[in-house]
């Protein structure tokens, strides 16, 4: 690690191969606490390469304990965290309108790093079951439309980078990586990022798979999307630019759809937009990014998508898919 910090210090750039040989050898306790932290510090204070991203995204495919989930040809809706803004839960009730609206979900997350409350801290709130077990996963899924992959059981091998993270208290380039590695490996993906060299670069990536993906970046820093302006978009066809008005709806404010101050506020304002009481502009932003997962998934348009979304949620349909979930979980 000696060597490989002195050669990041003088600006030099890892190989693909190097980038993956690094994070297999800290997954195997290579390396002390001060070398990690040093390590990821150096990609806070300049860009990540292509190559060195996919490199560790590979290292982490190969090393996590993979689930075959692909009978439900599921979707995962994940945004990158690392946007500083602290929204509530947006991306993870889109997951759950969306397996309302018959579109099976495999919703990877965590916990939040660098915000009040991750995906994880709101599902493990409401008493939704974390497991790895490729039976209870499928049934979860089978039932209910959804199942929540919980990344610490999945990547056991970042268990020595977990604690690091957590006292950094920052975005790092596992922040990065996160949506590139769910364990299940689906086939369809919606994708937020917090900036938009990270979106052209996850654009290139997923070219070269054979997912269908849409990656998002609302333009003025939000990793999903915000509704606060315009969002980039690029997918398997095109590149575009999202406007409110392409889901029939008026543009909101960013203090709209901020969360909670912990934990309990932030499943508090999960449950209210699930049972119906959200405000219009946090109803809408949900129904946008489930909108689009739709629309990535059946080829039709944004509006479209948002009115299935729309109706999924008034429904009760998505509520019902917690519900059951909940129930698994007991």
């Amino acid at each position: 690690m000696k060597e490989t910090l002195n050669r990041l210090i003088n600006h030099e750039i890892l190989t693909k191969e190097d980038a993956k040989k690094i994070l297999v050898n800290m997954a195997n306790g290579d390396y002390n606490h001060s070398q990690i932290a040093a390590f990821l510090t150096v990609y806070m204070m300049r860009s990540i390469t292509i190559e060195e991203l996919e490199g560790f995204r590979d290292a982490l495919l190969e090393l996590c304990l993979a689930v075959d989930l692909q009978e439900f040809d599921p979707i995962d809706l994940c945004g990158t965290g690392g946007d500083g803004k602290d929204t509530f839960n947006i991306s993870t009730l889109a997951s759950f309108v969306t397996a309302g609206a018959g579109i099976p979900v495999t919703k990877h997350g965590n916990y939040g790093v660098s915000s009040t409350c991750g995906s994880s801290n709101v599902m493990e709130f409401l008493g939704i079951k974390f497991s790895n077990d490729p039976d209870f996963l499928k049934k979860a899924i089978d039932k209910t439309g959804i199942c929540v992959l919980h990344a610490p059981l999945f990547h056991p091998a970042m268990k020595n980078v977990a604690p690091i993270r957590k006292e950094l208290g920052v975005k790092t380039f596992f922040n990065m990586l996160g949506p590139m590695v769910n364990p299940a490996f689906p086939k369809n993906q919606i994708v937020g990022v917090f900036n938009l060299e990270l979106a052209r670069m996850y654009g290139y990536l997923y070219q070269n798979t054979d997912k269908k993906f849409t990656v998002l970046h609302a333009l003025d820093g939000y990793d999903e999307i915000s509704l606060t302006g315009s969002t980039k978009t690029i997918s398997n066809q095109s590149e575009g630019i999202l406007h409110p008005e392409d889901f029939g709806v008026s543009s909101v404010m960013q203090e709209d759809i901020v969360g909670g101050d912990s934990i309990g506020a932030s499943a508090q304002i999960f449950m209210d937009i699930l049972q119906g009481k959200g405000t219009t502009a946090q109803n809408h932003v949900v129904c946008a990014n489930a909108g689009i997962a739709i629309a990535t998934v059946k080829d039709i348009t944004p509006m479209e998508g948002f009115e299935i979304a729309r109706e999924s949620l008034l429904s009760g349909k998505a509520l019902n898919a917690l519900r059951k979930l909940q129930e698994l979980s007991a």
